[in-house]
């Protein structure tokens, strides 16, 4: 983590408000070049009318500086729903702009690269759930909100990693399947009386996360408090002090103030959280999630400068994967 810059130097800066926000991650000599795009993004929502959503693991310099609502993809479906704007860009990959179209049919929502995916996402198509459900008849379908609009659509209703233990027990069931992240599929079995039948997909980053990086852990780093997501797989989980969203893990890092933790998930969330308690230290095994990583400053700009790329999502497939996030925000 950077030094903070003297006041002298930050009066000198353009927006200077602003780098102040992110001045232990941004060294003074990168700010110039960073806040011409920010000052335009700026201008440009206002002159949009638009909102921009960023996911927890977007980079300081969009998270802390021109998004306006932030959080994990709970928090974000939520805010999406409530904005009045007429233009939603989604800081982040390409299901969470899909989930705000759905929410928001009326509203132009924009990706600003189209690149922007997920291996979850990627790893369970609609026909596989299809084929599920002609294996298992009569047991409710349980989809993770990292996937497309179409599995969603072939699905009874989502859930986040926040809520997740709650909508598989508020089902009523004695059985359920969960998909597509194996992981946490049996995290969740792992704490509840309810079956759960997964899918073999993956986070790649979490999936990396071992155990023997935790042990290494906690001998270089004495009294380390670890927190882990629960896409870790379960021998890592097991090995952590809490397990939780993105959310949650911000939200245990500010109630309890752990003299040293680490956050098991994407780089850019330890970042994000260390700006905000920078009295904690922070312990940085970093996994980058390259998807993520396609959103950037300079994308946003271009994407409000030319309303690129513009998420749509067939009425046929709106209309029924719509009711599955509803039915889950009705949850909680």
């Amino acid at each position: 983590m950077l030094q903070p810059a003297s006041a002298d130097i930050i009066r000198l800066l353009p927006l200077p408000d602003l780098y102040r926000r992110v001045e232990r991650h941004v060294p003074p000599i990168e700010w110039p070049a960073l806040a011409e795009d920010i000052g335009a993004i700026i201008r440009l929502k206002r002159k949009r009318n638009a909102v921009l959503l960023a996911h927890n693991y977007q980079t300081p310099d969009i998270f802390h500086t021109v998004a306006d609502i932030v959080g994990d993809s709970l928090a974000l479906a939520r805010e999406a729903m409530r904005t009045d704007a007429d233009v939603i860009v989604l800081a982040g990959v390409h299901f969470m702009a899909e989930t705000a179209k759905l929410l928001n049919p009326n509203k132009t929502v924009l990706i600003p690269d189209t690149r922007a995916g997920c291996s979850l996402a990627e790893s369970i198509t609609a026909a596989d759930v299809r084929l599920m459900r002609e294996r298992h008849p009569g047991v409710p379908i349980v989809t993770y909100v990292n996937t497309s609009a179409a599995v969603k659509a072939e699905s009874d209703i989502c859930c986040t990693s926040g809520n997740a233990k709650k909508i598989v027990e508020a089902l009523g069931v004695p059985k359920v399947i969960m998909i597509p992240d194996e992981y946490l599929a049996r995290n969740i079995a792992a704490q509840t009386a309810v079956e759960i039948i997964a899918w073999k997909g993956h986070c790649e980053v979490h999936e990396r996360f071992t155990p023997d990086d935790i042990r290494s852990m906690r001998s270089s780093y004495p009294g380390v408090t670890v927190l882990a997501h629960p896409e870790c797989p379960p021998e890592v989980v097991a090995e952590c002090d809490f397990t939780g969203s993105t959310a949650a893990m911000a939200d245990y890092v500010g109630q309890k103030r752990p003299r040293r933790v680490v956050l098991l998930t994407e780089c850019s969330m330890s970042d994000n959280v260390a700006l905000q308690y920078p009295d904690l230290e922070f312990v940085r095994p970093c996994n980058l999630c390259p998807h993520m990583k396609r959103i950037t400053l300079g994308n946003i700009r271009d994407a409000l400068e030319t309303m690129t790329h513009e998420v749509t999502v067939a009425p046929e497939v709106a209309a029924k994967a719509r009711r599955s996030v509803e039915r889950m925000l009705e949850i909680g």
